[in-house]
């Protein structure tokens, strides 16, 4: 990314509305509320009606403005409309956070084929279908930033929670292209890649080494921003851990817990 991409690509994220997909999850409030000061902020979740709590959270974060709307992440027909009708109401969007997923239940997902599908049609084909409209969107107005949340368990997929990994891997590859396709357009795509994160979503299971919290992530998303980054793995040190962890032979990959 050139210099002058990268300093529009700051601009962009501090000009416009804010939106984030999954308007409950608690890495993406940690960083609307960063990202909330004078801005407008857009929550999209399910039941957009019972979100008084998290409007309540943003403007107290000094957001001037908070909108709630509907959007069921599996109704892959529905993206379009939701898509265009928030352009349409609130502005260009500055940064739009896909921050809505499952981490499904891995042992139920081998032997029980519609829960194996409804990871990855969450966690995958969801998420294709939305980045496809907003990268369309995004395209015409000519700015904006898409923050997607890949997971180091698509980097190499494991055994243990490899439905939820291949999701993620695939997740991982098509961000990449796209991020690449929208060289170029004025419009970016940062790829984060977090670890474990210790949160609702992984309530119950033991941390794994080098785990970080949802604010932790957040500060990483938002500083990603700021430098106009296209990758961001979360905490940094994975990066070449991981890097490692790929020449592994499959023999003790295999064994490698969650």
């Amino acid at each position: 990314m050139s210099v002058g991409s990268k300093r529009n690509s700051r601009q962009h994220a501090d000009d416009g509305a804010v939106l984030l997909l999954g308007g409950r999850s608690e890495i993406g409030l940690e960083i609307a509320t960063r990202l909330a000061p004078g801005r407008t902020m857009v929550l999209a979740a399910r039941r957009s009606g019972d979100l008084a709590a998290e409007r309540q959270a943003l403007l107290d974060a000094g957001a001037s403005a908070v909108e709630c709307v509907e959007f069921d992440a599996d109704d892959l027909g529905g993206h379009e409309g939701l898509l265009r009708s928030v352009v349409t109401a609130y502005g260009p969007v500055a940064v739009a956070i896909l921050a809505f997923g499952i981490l499904g239940d891995q042992a139920r997902a081998e032997r029980d084929a519609r829960h194996a599908v409804a990871v990855v049609h969450t966690d995958y084909v969801a998420q294709i279908s939305v980045l496809t409209h907003l990268a369309t969107l995004l395209r015409a107005q000519g700015s904006g930033r898409l923050v997607v949340f890949s997971s180091v368990a698509g980097v190499r997929v494991r055994r243990a929670n490899y439905v939820y990994g291949s999701a993620k891997a695939g997740l991982d590859g098509f961000a990449s292209g796209l991020g690449d396709a929208l060289h170029g357009s004025g419009v970016s795509l940062m790829l984060v890649r977090p670890g474990f994160v210790v949160g609702r979503m992984t309530e119950g299971m033991s941390a794994a080494p080098m785990s970080s919290t949802p604010g932790q992530v957040a500060d990483a998303v938002v500083r990603g921003l700021r430098r106009g980054s296209a990758r961001v793995w979360v905490p940094g040190r994975l990066r070449p851990v991981f890097f490692v962890l790929r020449l592994l032979p499959q023999a003790l990959w295999r064994r490698m817990p969650r």
